[in-house]
């Protein structure tokens, strides 16, 4: 069986390249979708005495689109050093404003900040614009990666969020599972029998402390899901299929090929491998 270290020098030719959009030309849509958040966000800040006040009121929006779009905007004008995931939770709100407060932009500068700006604010809807497609690439992966899969094996059954949706909880897959919310994307099986656990990642681009965050993370989930099989007599597998160009930058090719060494029971593969490396002959062995 041919190791994913044996692709390395011919790495570009085995990477499936996602396809994006081209600057100035995204401007026009973006200023359409994003003008209404802007007018909505200057019509808060006018009736709000203080930038914590400024916030509270943001999270009183309703639909969860807009609120989303309004915490962003308040980041860029008044918190830049806030978590954008604490500003996306509703419930968070007070514990926000005592723990990040002090460090909020005064009002009447973010007034006279988002006044200098004209409306709509292109390079603010730009970088919006930005967000609204984070993870689309990674969804792509995952549907083109079950497609690919159901007409190589008919006979066997994928399951997970073929595009956005919740992972499957391994607690929900293995009896007595030490890690029961551990994520996975897709599990294959045979009738009741796990095959393999599955897990799909596009690499735009990736380096230094994120690379090392990415393997570390996936030797971990590996060397735990592998020590729960063996201790119970399982054949499950474990497969991370990885794609996109951030695969070669950095020690990226070399870290995953370790990976895949650790364990006879790990495959690691980009769509383009999948056809020749992954076989009903390894998932059953």
């Amino acid at each position: 069986m041919t190791k994913f270290s044996d692709y390395k020098k011919e790495g570009a030719n085995y990477i499936t390249l996602a396809t994006g959009e081209f600057y100035p030309d995204i401007l026009v849509d973006a200023c359409n979708l994003y003008q209404p958040v802007l007018e909505l966000f200057g019509q808060i800040l006018k009736r709000s005495e203080s930038s914590k006040r400024l916030f509270l009121n943001t999270t009183e929006i309703k639909q969860p689109w807009m609120r989303i779009q309004l915490a962003r905007i308040f980041r860029k004008y008044v918190s830049p050093n806030t978590p954008v995931e604490m500003l996306k939770k509703k419930t968070k709100a007070n514990e926000i404003c005592n723990q990040f407060g002090k460090g909020f932009r005064p009002i009447q500068e973010v007034q006279k900040a988002f006044l200098s700006r004209p409306m709509p604010d292109e390079a603010l809807c730009a970088i919006l614009w930005e967000y609204k497609d984070r993870g689309k690439k990674g969804y792509d992966l995952t549907e083109r990666m079950f497609e690919l899969f159901r007409s190589k094996f008919p006979d066997l059954i994928i399951e997970g969020p073929e595009r956005a949706g919740k992972d499957v909880p391994l607690g929900d897959v293995f009896d007595k599972y030490p890690n029961p919310k551990r994520p996975a994307d897709f599990i294959i099986r045979e009738k009741d029998e796990i095959l393999a656990v599955g897990f799909a990642r596009y690499d735009s681009d990736r380096g230094g402390a994120q690379e090392d965050d990415r393997t570390g993370g996936y030797k971990n989930c590996a060397d735990e899901i592998l020590t729960y099989t063996k201790e119970n007599k399982l054949k499950t597998k474990v497969i991370f299929v990885n794609d996109g160009p951030g695969l070669l930058l950095g020690s990226m090719w070399d870290d995953y090929s370790d990976i895949e060494n650790r364990w006879d029971e790990i495959l690691v593969a980009t769509l383009r491998m999948i056809p020749d490396r992954l076989t009903y002959k390894w998932l059953k062995s």
